[in-house]
């Protein structure tokens, strides 16, 4: 149960970036694309709380969990790209912390690391790991996304102020997003050499 709300909020972001590619001009395509949004990013929590409720805990869930983050994540910071509303600089920062990250995460976990649990370092295990940054980090780059989608729905009211406001929480997520990567940089040397 929880592996399929995984996978299926990847689809419900798919319609909704669909939704905005394709309508550009339509207010209802872009309520519904935030609707999708929101549930999407919503989905996160619930297949996290199913997987403990049904004890359904696995490393199989926890990369799908990753993989479907990065895919929602990536894909957003690529479309407002491709659309011109952020620099490209925001997806390539993204895509190339996620690739760096989950290639070391990947190969700490055949050493049977969790993806989180390869931080041995107090202050690096808090970045990487700690509720606070990790609700931190998702709280900035969700509410950015959705501010930014908002900003955009076909003549809303004060629509350059709430994209001024979906842009800084952007600066805020990605700021995040390295911060948050440093730690398993740091420390992968360490981590990999064990038992050699």
């Amino acid at each position: 149960m929880a592996n399929f709300v995984t996978i299926f909020r990847v689809f419900l972001m798919f319609i909704g970036v669909y939704l905005i590619m394709a309508l550009p001009n339509s207010v209802t395509a872009y309520v519904w694309a935030l609707i999708l949004t929101i549930l999407a990013f919503a989905l996160d929590g619930v297949d996290g709380w199913l997987a403990r409720k049904f004890h359904e805990e696995s490393k199989l869930g926890a990369l799908l969990d990753i993989m479907s983050d990065r895919i929602v994540e990536n894909t957003y910071w690529i479309l407002f790209a491709v659309l011109g509303w952020l620099s490209i600089l925001f997806p390539l920062i993204a895509i190339t912390r996620g690739f760096v990250t989950d290639t070391i995460r990947s190969a700490a976990m055949e050493k049977g690391y969790t993806p989180f649990g390869m931080q041995k370092n107090p202050i690096c295990k808090f970045i990487t790991g700690s509720k606070f940054m990790r609700i931190s980090y998702a709280v900035a780059k969700v509410m950015a996304f959705i501010v930014i989608i908002a900003s955009k729905i076909p003549n809303i009211p004060y629509a350059d102020l709430m994209f001024t406001v979906g842009y800084w929480l952007a600066v805020v997520a990605i700021v995040f997003c390295v911060v948050r990567g440093l730690p398993v940089v740091i420390e992968a040397k360490s981590v990999l050499n064990e038992g050699k």
